[in-house]
């Protein structure tokens, strides 16, 4: 159905967008590894932030052991399509990526240290890739829900920027933009590799080392 289309390698506009559906894709509610609610209400003093960093299944595994991370879930963001299946994504019909949902303590673990993690697990300069993985599915995204995460988004950007040109890396493509609608995954990529340790994680770094700079 979707072998071949134009849009797994340049993005959809909303007019070419699949339809969707308006009923979310069901999941469980608790995360497996830390049993906390990966759907909202969340905690009051609790915060989220969203990144998009190639297979999301490797990516969540990565924030979800940062400390004062309580709570992951993937899903879909970047897009038009409404409630979009793993297969729609895939297919570059819907403009969505591969995204995580990290739910977070901030007397614990800052913003600043999230985008520390961010950019040190993968190469942010791929465009509609992440090593072999190739569509814009796995194009690389901050996605800010509110104004200071924008502002230390785009500043920290600058200043990796720097560090990866010194390496002979090329210019960042990654998204950096207020949060457009969130979309859970299916249940099964959720947690996907606590549920399968062996499974495939593409997360590749590009060996910047930002612990003097952000955290």
């Amino acid at each position: 159905m979707f072998q071949n289309n134009p849009f797994k390698y340049s993005l959809i506009s909303a007019e070419d967008a699949l339809p969707g559906r308006d009923q979310p894709i069901p999941v469980i509610h608790s995360h497996c590894v830390t049993g906390q609610p990966i759907q909202p209400p969340f905690a009051g003093n609790l915060q989220q932030a969203v990144f998009a960093m190639g297979c999301f299944w490797g990516a969540e595994r990565r924030f979800w052991q940062q400390e004062g991370v309580v709570s992951t879930a993937v899903g879909y963001a970047g897009g038009f399509t409404p409630n979009p299946t793993y297969e729609e994504v895939c297919s570059g019909l819907t403009g969505h990526t591969e995204v995580v949902l990290v739910v977070y303590d901030p007397e614990q673990i800052s913003y600043s240290a999230l985008m520390k993690v961010f950019w040190e697990s993968h190469d942010p300069t791929q465009g509609m890739r992440q090593g072999n993985d190739r569509g814009t599915q796995y194009r690389s995204a901050v996605y800010c829900t509110d104004h200071n995460q924008l502002d230390q988004a785009l500043a920290s950007a600058k200043l990796v920027q720097n560090l990866l040109q010194e390496k002979g890396y090329g210019d960042i493509t990654s998204e950096i933009c207020q949060a457009p609608s969130f979309y859970y995954a299916e249940d099964y990529h959720q947690q996907y590799l606590a549920k399968n340790p062996h499974g495939y994680c593409g997360l590749r770094g590009t060996g910047i080392n930002l612990s003097a700079n952000l955290g």
